[in-house]
């Protein structure tokens, strides 16, 4: 009995490490930069409707579709990807693309997360319900676009921040001119970012045939990544001019454009650490944006 209950704890365990490693729940900053989008837009709607209950319980809700749907989205990528993955030495070692386990049991997890997220999602009014599911074709189709276009980036960037606007539906039941404003400046956002992040894989993505903004822009990249920033920069100072004084929250919204400077800095094409350090700082870039409205409210 022991003997079996101790293969039984064996297998458990390394399901669980591959699940892990398929979900990269050990890399938190891949559903932060998820979740965050959402925290502006509910912040947002906050500033206009001061529900303080709805408001709190809607942010644990969208964190924690944020990670399912992030994870839900890493393994359907690694199963479009698995036999790019193979040429590539930073993903070569995925579960997938080593072999440990197969893309049919893959895909039961993906349905299953999938469909806890739905759970989350019917929690909200038919509006956000709507959007969330919309949202799907965006996640699913994204892997596909590094293959026919060299801007997947902006592609991202429309999916990974619909979230705002969902956000803002599950508090307000409408759609604003001002939301989409917000929704645009974090599209640049990551734009920007995920051109930084995508520079690690720039010669192996070259010789496979992949596209991104970090092989279309790799002479000028600097100034492609200072483009998108200082958009998104713009379209959050036009948002947000009439709140800005001598105050906390000007503080904190000079804070934001400087943590997109500073990555612009540190980054270094030649250097990949370097490229995921700045790419890494967009977690406190987030928080930052989310803190900054939040403080509006008061």
């Amino acid at each position: 009995m022991k003997i079996v209950f101790g293969i039984y704890k064996y297998n458990f365990m390394h399901q669980l490490k591959i699940f892990i490693e398929l979900t990269r729940l050990k890399k938190p900053i891949g559903y932060m930069l998820l979740f965050w989008p959402c925290s502006w837009g509910l912040a947002f709607a906050h500033y206009y409707n001061k529900n303080e209950e709805l408001f709190i319980y809607h942010l644990l809700l969208f964190f924690l579709g944020a990670v399912l749907m992030r994870s839900a989205g890493c393994i359907f990528n690694d199963i479009v990807d698995k036999d790019f993955d193979k040429k590539v030495q930073r993903t070569k070692e995925r579960p997938i693309a080593s072999g440990l386990i197969s893309v049919k049991h893959s895909f039961v997890y993906v349905i299953i997360l999938c469909f806890l997220a739905f759970l989350i999602l019917i929690q909200f009014n038919l509006l956000t319900i709507i959007l969330g599911i919309g949202s799907m074709f965006l996640a699913f189709a994204y892997p596909f676009m590094k293959r026919i276009t060299y801007w997947p980036q902006l592609f991202l960037g429309l999916t990974f921040n619909w979230g705002i606007i969902m956000a803002w539906t599950s508090m307000n039941s409408s759609i604003s001119f001002d939301v989409i404003i917000l929704y645009i400046s974090a599209i640049f956002w990551t734009l920007g970012y995920d051109t930084i992040y995508g520079t690690q894989d720039m010669s192996d993505d070259e010789i496979i045939g992949l596209k991104s903004t970090s092989i279309k822009f790799k002479k000028n990249i600097k100034l492609f990544i200072f483009f998108s920033y200082s958009l998104t920069s713009i379209l959050i100072f036009y948002l947000f001019k009439g709140l800005i004084g001598i105050n906390f929250f000007s503080f904190l919204i000079l804070l934001f454009f400087l943590s997109l400077i500073i990555q612009i800095i540190i980054f270094d094409k030649r250097k990949p650490q370097s490229c995921l350090q700045s790419f890494k700082l967009n977690n406190y870039s987030g928080l930052i944006l989310f803190l900054t409205i939040l403080f509006a409210n008061y």
